[in-house]
């Protein structure tokens, strides 16, 4: 009797085990769950969020836009009422720049007649916009220097919380979060009262810091692409700057009997100033010019064009290279920037009298190589003269002065500006006049057009392209 009651006690008792464990494995397996799902949303929370924020980054919103994006897709994926980013300025300071919803300010507002005629949100905003927290200063501050998030449950019982008048700025609960990428700490995301009138979960604060991080790493992004788009919009500039003066350049020498020419153009990797030119005046005299505006870039390429606007209606009214300079430098002197000037020197060669009459305006002087003279001597066209733009019409005019020299069968004349010359080679020695007299010495007997390609191609062995030089400009030209 005793064995069967044992037994069936033994079996009852291990029944009662078998539900307890089942039970609790149910509840374990349906806790597992919850916390699966609990998972899976934060995923697809902080994937919508990142989505919401690629967006607005691929748009190349500027940093004030995409903080916009933040808060509003802040509210929206966490159910908040309201959200906040606070930016960390350069001097440690905290200035709220992106507001969404009634949210309340970090500190008590001071009650004004504006209050009462704008519409609520809109003071409130401008409110946060104004708001600039020192460093350190309540939550917000604490947050920006510890690089700690911080979760405040229950608002109504923590004295950190200001406490604001209006109900409608009563805060139940909020989470602070940092917003920070490589150590950096560019602002502070935060977001107040639940919309279910409950206060903020562990889970909450956990997604928050979540969606903290991912904003972080959007705004670094942000920069990124922003400083991409403005390279591009850059070198759309130069390309269009290159372009323009490309134009301006002279490609096809009119016909000029008695004359040999050949120009080089080579371009530093930004846009620079240098020019020259080449006019036929008669059918035996010719003109000819070469330039460098200071600076680099759009500025100096529309100084370019203007200046050699002007320089081509002036050389054809039968003056002086002198009297062309002066009144070129009436016409650009009030319309220059103080802190531009163009160098420039301007030719004109008779082959019926085999002269050439010239005026140097500050550039680099011409190199003329003399064919009569045994070791082809080499002549540098000098001349008084100030830079165009640099001094007032009367003191440039007593100044500048026309020059003459021969110019017979077989002599050369090289103008220059300064990026050949000042070329420099890896120990950081410029490639100089001296080079350059050399090597029109050594190709003298070549046409201009070899001379130019010689001098480049040992040049650019001296000093390679992919040095950072400067534009360079040969213009050549011999008496045949």
């Amino acid at each position: 009797m005793y064995p069967l009651i044992w037994f069936f006690g033994g079996l009852m008792i291990g029944l009662c085990f078998w539900v307890i464990g089942r039970k609790r494995w149910q509840i374990s397996r349906k806790k597992l769950l919850q916390q699966k799902n609990q998972l899976s949303q934060e995923k697809k929370i902080a994937v919508e969020f990142m989505h919401n924020l690629a967006e607005a980054i691929g748009e190349g919103v500027e940093r004030k836009v995409l903080y916009q994006r933040i808060v509003h897709t802040a509210v929206i994926t966490t159910g908040a009422i309201s959200a906040c980013i606070y930016e960390k300025l350069p001097n440690g300071r905290l200035k709220g720049v992106a507001v969404e919803g009634l949210f309340p300010p970090q500190r008590a507002i001071k009650t004004n007649s504006e209050e009462k005629t704008s519409p609520r949100a809109r003071f409130i905003e401008k409110v946060l916009n104004s708001e600039i927290l020192e460093a350190g200063e309540g939550i917000v501050g604490q947050v920006a220097k510890t690089g700690k998030p911080v979760f405040v449950p229950h608002a109504i019982e923590d004295p950190r919380i200001i406490r604001h008048e209006d109900t409608s700025l009563s805060v139940r609960s909020m989470v602070f979060s940092p917003l920070i990428h490589d150590d950096q700490t560019m602002g502070v995301l935060a977001v107040a009262n639940p919309s279910n009138g409950l206060s903020f979960s562990e889970t909450d604060f956990s997604m928050i810091n979540s969606l903290g991080e991912q904003a972080a790493l959007a705004i670094k992004n942000s920069d990124a692409m922003n400083l991409r788009f403005e390279k591009n919009r850059m070198d759309g500039d130069l390309k269009l700057a290159h372009d323009v003066q490309e134009l301006f350049l002279t490609r096809v020498f009119p016909p000029s009997k008695g004359l040999e020419i050949d120009a080089r153009y080579v371009p530093s990797a930004q846009v620079g100033g240098d020019f020259y030119d080449f006019y036929k005046l008669s059918s035996h005299k010719f003109c000819l010019c070469i330039a460098d505006v200071s600076g680099k870039g759009v500025p100096a390429s529309l100084l370019m064009a203007l200046c050699q606007t002007h320089l081509k209606h002036l050389v054809h009214k039968n003056r002086s290279p002198s009297e062309v300079l002066v009144l070129l430098n009436e016409e650009l002197f009030s319309r220059i920037r103080k802190d531009m000037f163009i160098t420039l020197f301007l030719a004109v060669i008779d082959t019926r009298s085999d002269k050439i009459t010239y005026a140097r305006a500050g550039h680099e002087p011409g190199l003329l190589v003399k064919a009569s003279t045994a070791a082809n001597e080499v002549v540098e066209l000098r001349g008084n003269g100030m830079a165009l733009g640099m001094v007032e019409p009367d003191l440039f005019s007593s100044l500048i002065k026309n020059e003459e020299t021969d110019f017979s069968g077989g002599d050369l004349l090289c103008l220059f500006t300064d990026g050949v010359t000042e070329a420099s080679n890896q120990e950081k020695e410029e490639f100089g006049v001296s080079r350059l007299k050399d090597e029109l010495i050594k190709h003298a007997g070549l046409d201009p057009q070899s001379i130019n390609q010689k001098i480049i191609q040992d040049l650019n062995k001296f000093s390679p392209q992919s040095h950072d030089r400067d534009d360079l400009t040969l213009l050549t030209v011999k008496r045949v």
